[in-house]
């Protein structure tokens, strides 16, 4: 089975794709750990990935692209694939389909892990961690005993620049374009299935693999 997990930033798809691929037993591949797998053994595609990374750039799609096609290829992801990540524009999903169609395989499904903005953002902001230890606390799964100070050494708490909501909202919009645009690119394909991501972790997933019982796993149709 190959599949693609979707969601903005907070919607808990890094989780959810280790979960179900190793409920699955599907290779679980994220982009941030292909790079960092790829500049690791020295391949030329991960060098120059590692590059853009150290500039602060995004990987053009042909760098990424390319990466992505070199891992699909390698014996242990034949089990199958849990994407996570990647896609993220429409031509590396055109890209992608060409590749697997080359394999005589597909795309089973795409699973879009959708939560309202305002929990992204409750999420996303709630992080903190204390100026002198450096413990971390969120507001809503590990909150400070006394609002602003740290349990551990009474240290004050501090946000980091990309926990603030001004930033934060900055990079819901941008991810909001190209995941929306995605939703729409494999809706059309007939393989898009969205999922509520509010609740308990635990009945995410259980959302998840019963959305997958329908999906049957194969080679391209004909």
């Amino acid at each position: 089975m190959r599949l693609i997990l979707l969601g903005l930033p907070g919607a808990g798809k890094g989780t959810q794709a280790k979960i179900l691929a190793k409920e699955k037993g599907l290779l679980h591949i994220s982009t941030g750990d292909m790079f960092r797998e790829a500049a690791a053994e020295g391949t030329e595609l991960g060098l120059k990935a590692q590059e853009f990374m150290k500039a602060g750039a995004l990987v053009p799609d042909e760098v990424t692209i390319g990466m992505l096609l070199e891992r699909i290829e390698k014996p242990d992801a034949q089990v199958g694939l849990m994407l996570d990540g990647f896609p993220r524009t429409i031509p590396q999903a055109e890209a992608l389909d060409a590749a697997l169609a080359k394999q005589g395989s597909q795309i089973d499904a795409v699973l879009y892990i959708v939560v309202p903005e305002s929990e992204l953002m409750e999420r996303l902001t709630g992080r903190w961690s204390c100026s002198q230890c450096g413990a971390i606390y969120h507001n809503q799964t590990k909150p400070p005993k006394a609002a602003g100070v740290c349990d551990e050494c009474g240290g004050k708490l501090t946000q980091r620049a990309d926990d603030q909501p001004d930033t934060v909202k900055a990079r819901l919009d941008t991810n909001r374009a190209w995941t929306e645009q995605l939703a729409d690119f494999y809706s059309k394909q007939g393989k898009l299935h969205e999922i509520d991501g509010t609740g308990d972790p635990s009945d995410i997933t259980k959302r998840l693999l019963s959305a997958l019982e329908g999906v049957s796993a194969g080679s391209e149709k004909a």
